[in-house]
């Protein structure tokens, strides 16, 4: 089946509270993806987030952001005033989140607003903390433990506790409790208004795609609680590193810095850490698309000394086999597989084999240091075609920066015109294609320019930081798209 969707992340919707939250405006956006007859809403890895902001570094593999619960559905609940709210200063430009001013001044308003919950919400509050106890426990305990450090990472706190002993864990727990329960109260608003907003948008038709990382943070509770899954040595100390090699896009390749899978302990545990995640993950979305899959096959090892990517090795993942251990235990999942990069031709077997679909990048597809596996008339129909992804620039700021001989290319062989819209012109080449799955971003649907870009990558400062207008997602926008969804064969099924 033919289908369409729209990558917008929560970060992005409007909101008067300084970042986009699950409140009135992801019900108005998954309304108006109803009416443009979209079947899938994707997004970014909601968890929250450390230093640099990035959704791809999150303190936790299961816990939500907390900056995404709405402040607005709390004053209806009674747990907060709109006068507690607008004491604070939440920035000054609406297409822009401020990072610093939310973390000086979100979780004030969520304390006011947990204090009031355990008290008022108990029994399903207490409820909730047993449910998520494997994960939850631990993650409070986590962020306590780097509030009383002044956030330093866990790497650097003192031996008892960077080892996880039974008696500084015991002390912490008595010592931190309002704390550790202020973290788990946050994590209640968070699930419930998730799973409320999911609910409603399953009930309009719409599925949520959720980006996930191959990778965890350093600085995470999932390496703080079992860093024996991972390549650290005898002091806890990281001793190589994930990145992707040098290549025409960098000449020092990029270190990404999160901590490598010890995939030999892994195998013997039977990949239990993975079909956890995996599960937890499936239960939030309704497809799952994993970032960065080829190092399923193989991945890059870079010494954790080193500043740079250069002197990495590739070394050998675990392969087919994890496939086979989570369809065992979990049954066929929805996944989508980023099969970008450096791609081997065991790297194209494992994805053919897992049964994924892939992904192809149509900006990608007019690079001259390509060779043309990106252009739409070599896709196969069982792919999931982007114009681009969250690291891309827009369209239109594409058409500005790329090589002149990119854009040439781009616009004789999709017939781009400035009268009908460049982004106009590259979605209808995507949306047009046999891949049976389209994903456009919500900066290309609204025509906007390179300072509307989500992410430059190996870049700090100005990244994760966009957002839309308020009303900028309208009926007639809505009805543009319909119309060519009707016109590619993408309508939503049952829509009108």
């Amino acid at each position: 089946m033919r289908t369409s969707g729209v990558l917008m992340h929560l970060s992005s919707l409007p909101s008067p509270y300084g970042i986009g939250t699950m409140g009135k405006e992801a019900y108005r956006f998954v309304d108006f993806l109803e009416k443009a007859g979209q079947t899938y809403w994707q997004m970014l890895p909601v968890g929250p987030t450390s230093y640099g902001d990035s959704p791809y570094q999150s303190f936790s593999g299961y816990a939500g952001n907390p900056y995404f619960v709405d402040l607005d559905m709390l004053v209806q609940e009674g747990l907060l005033s709109k006068e507690e709210i607008l004491r604070y200063q939440w920035g000054s430009d609406p297409e822009s989140v401020d990072y610093g001013i939310l973390y000086e001044n979100r979780f004030q308003v969520l304390k006011m607003a947990c204090d009031r919950l355990v008290k008022k919400q108990a029994r399903p509050f207490r409820a909730f903390c047993k449910k998520q106890q494997a994960w939850l426990d631990d993650y409070a305990l986590f962020m306590a433990e780097k509030d009383a450090h002044g956030g330093k990472s866990w790497m650097e706190w003192e031996k008892p506790l960077r080892f996880r002993e039974e008696e500084a864990i015991r002390d912490a727990k008595k010592t931190y409790a309002d704390e550790i329960t202020f973290y788990q109260a946050v994590q209640y608003l968070f699930f419930r208004q998730w799973e409320k907003l999911k609910a409603y948008a399953n009930k309009k038709g719409i599925k949520i795609i959720g980006d996930v990382p191959i990778y965890v943070a350093s600085d995470s509770a999932d390496v703080w609680t079992e860093p024996a899954l991972f390549m650290l040595d005898k002091n806890l100390q990281m001793t190589k590193v994930a990145g992707c090699p040098p290549d025409a896009f960098s000449a020092t390749g990029q270190r990404w810095g999160n901590p490598l899978y010890r995939w030999d302990v892994m195998k013997k545990q039977n990949y239990d850490w993975w079909v956890r995640r995996v599960q937890g993950l499936s239960e939030r979305y309704d497809i799952v698309r994993i970032d960065h899959f080829r190092a399923f096959d193989s991945y890059y090892a870079i010494p954790a000394k080193d500043k740079t990517a250069e002197n990495g090795k590739w070394m050998k993942g675990p392969g087919i086999e994890l496939f086979h251990v989570l369809e065992k235990k979990l049954g066929k999942t929805n996944i989508i597989v980023e099969d970008l990069g450096y791609l081997t031709p065991s790297v194209m077997k494992l994805v053919k084999d897992s049964g994924f679909p892939g992904m192809k990048v149509l900006q990608f597809a007019f690079d001259t240091r390509e060779n043309g596996d990106y252009l739409p008339h070599n896709y196969p129909s069982f792919c999931v075609v982007y114009t681009g992804t969250h690291d891309n620039d827009t369209i239109n700021g594409w058409m500005k920066s790329a090589p002149k001989g990119s854009v040439k290319n781009a616009k004789e062989y999709l017939n781009l015109t400035k009268e009908e819209g460049y982004h106009w012109g590259m979605m209808r080449g995507a949306w047009s294609s046999v891949g049976d799955t389209v994903i456009v971003t919500m900066q290309d649907l609204l025509g906007l320019g390179g300072k509307a870009r989500m992410n430059m990558p190996s870049t700090l400062g100005t990244n994760w930081k966009w957002r839309a207008k308020a009303g900028s997602y309208n009926a007639a926008l809505a009805k543009k798209i319909a119309k060519q969804m009707q016109l590619f064969g993408r309508m939503r099924e049952g829509s009108k």
